[in-house]
């Protein structure tokens, strides 16, 4: 599998798949108001629709924490400018005690993006930025592959992943520990695609808008959301630094889903790409700012941004989900969120966050019924989340679950946590080539995106050392001049197998190599130092 592919796959944890998904047509109650304007012809509320769905919501959960075998789920919801329900169910670590309770912390992954979309709302209705101001107005030496995009690219365009980069750009150098600063300078080596008409959904697109309003606002990132909406929101158990949340006591450990099974294997530090995926928090800070979502800015009395900063920020600025049949329905991104229209013709403003290495997160906002529902879990996505969220708001609105949305959403996920790669499922040919002595391979080579890469012989084994985070893996013998390699990482999961093939004159020393998994972008190809191109 090419790593577009790869990332594309993975981007759909963040994007709310559900919005774009036909599983069949829902039920309708009578229409109420019918009118020639917007939200004048929705269909009304299932009778006590909301009442029911609380009181059920507990079995909800409990049901898809058995079918799931997820370790944690803290659950939230507000109605009204209230906090109606809140709790923890299953356990902060498995074979450990500790229940998960609503103060639980969770990493939150891609709801971070949502987060950030509404405090630049707040920076917006301050006067500080605009949506529509180029990220070059605030970080001058930001650039991209093509000069009028480097200077015409917004924070909106950014944010509703419009600028061209291609899926995921720069997760990739993320995963091999190199830091923000870097990875964000690093972003012009990738091709574009079209100007504002294409849409690849980009952790550091996220970042480089954030970085822009920070810049413009004179503070860290981290210092800005902290000063501007976790204080003024009473987050007290919010942050976008990594180490406040190992710091905790209470909070949720990160399980993958490696082997059939949930296991507590790896940290995901995610400080690199913190305004896309890096906040942490627990259900009762997330409940208060859904309220503050569903007062259009408001928040205990205080205007902390506009409502029109907010429409902005959640209605479709960008084409997210194309049709996949005549009669589905489209999907769409605003700046920061996944915007839809429901069935019943109301809109649905929502978010997932997936790590592969063990978080998945969800939340729904249905502002013509005043209602959100917030979903954090300590387990890698397989649509623990999204379901839960999907049965209550069904409930809510039509009086009833529309189908079993666990059975439509796991086969979607499952994609996910497959591993990735061209050798993957295959064994070296029967007539395998012998490699060349260890020594030719041996050397250091460049490459502009990636950094440099050392081959080192050992005890005859070859290792390849990649990346400031210090990645040395073995390369295994495969078939003559081409090893194999064997990533685990967030975006590779256990089992990923890809090729590394050396290009030399017979007898002579390898003068390049290729790495499969990372050239989906034409980048992953190094060149050994000195040598001609």
């Amino acid at each position: 599998m090419s790593m577009p592919q790869r990332r594309n796959r993975l981007a759909i944890a963040g994007l709310a798949v559900a919005l774009a998904m036909p599983f069949g047509a829902h039920s309708a109650s009578p229409l109420v108001n019918v009118g020639p304007f917007p939200g004048l012809d929705q269909v009304a509320l299932a009778p006590d629709g909301l009442k029911q769905a609380l009181a059920e919501l507990p079995a909800i959960v409990q049901d898809i924490i058995e079918r799931s075998q997820v370790p944690g789920v803290a659950v939230a919801v507000v109605h009204n400018g209230n906090t109606v329900f809140a709790q923890g169910f299953g356990v902060r670590q498995l074979g450990k005690p500790a229940p998960v309770i609503p103060e639980t912390v969770f990493l939150i992954a891609s709801l971070s993006k949502s987060l950030t979309g509404s405090l630049i709302a707040t920076q917006i209705s301050a006067g500080k930025v605009q949506w529509h101001d180029p990220v070059v107005k605030y970080l001058p030496g930001f650039r991209l592959a093509n000069n009028y995009v480097s200077q015409a690219a917004t924070i909106g365009d950014f944010m509703a992943h419009r600028s061209g980069l291609p899926g995921a750009a720069g997760d990739d150098l993320e995963d091999l520990g190199y830091s923000r600063n870097e990875i964000l300078s690093r972003l012009h080596l990738l091709p574009l695609d079209d100007f504002r008409t294409s849409y690849h959904y980009a952790n550091f697109g996220t970042t480089t808008a954030a970085e822009a309003v920070a810049a413009a606002a004179g503070m860290p990132w981290e210092s800005l959301i902290q000063t501007a909406l976790f204080q003024p929101l009473g987050m007290t158990s919010s942050s976008a630094r990594h180490r406040d949340f190992i710091g905790r006591s209470n909070r949720a450990v990160q399980h993958a889903f490696e082997d059939g099974r949930f296991q507590a294997l790896y940290d995901r530090n995610a400080d690199a790409q913190s305004p896309a995926g890096g906040v942490s928090s627990n259900v009762l800070d997330m409940a208060n700012w859904m309220k503050f979502m569903l007062a259009s800015g408001r928040y205990n009395g205080q205007q902390l941004a506009t409502a029109e900063a907010l429409l902005q920020a959640t209605q479709p600025q960008a084409f997210s989900g194309p049709m996949a049949a005549p009669d589905a329905r489209p999907g769409f991104y605003g700046y920061g969120f996944n915007v839809g229209i429901e069935p019943n013709g109301r809109v649905l403003v929502s978010h997932s966050g997936a790590f592969l290495l063990g978080t998945g997160t969800h939340y729904r906002l249905l502002p013509s019924a005043n209602v959100g529902i917030v979903v954090l879990t300590n387990g890698s996505p397989v649509g623990v989340a999204e379901s839960i969220a999907a049965e209550f708001t069904d409930r809510v609105q039509y009086g009833k679950p529309l189908r079993d949305w666990f059975s439509a959403y796991q086969p979607l996920f499952r994609g996910l946590l497959a591993p990735v790669g061209d050798l993957v499922g295959q064994q070296p040919p029967a007539t395998a080539r012998s490699a060349g002595d260890l020594a030719v391979y041996a050397g250091t080579y460049h490459n502009d995106y990636y950094g440099p890469a050392t081959i080192t012989a050992q005890e005859q084994s070859l290792y390849l050392a990649l990346g400031p985070g210090g990645l040395k893996v073995p390369l295994k013998p495969w078939d003559g001049d081409t090893f194999a390699i064997a990533p685990v990482s967030e975006n590779e999961a256990k089992g990923s197998l890809s090729s590394v093939k050396f290009a030399r004159e017979p007898g002579g020393v390898a003068h390049g190599f290729v790495v499969e998994y990372l050239n989906g972008n034409g980048l992953g190809q190094w060149r050994r130092a000195g040598a001609p191109d």
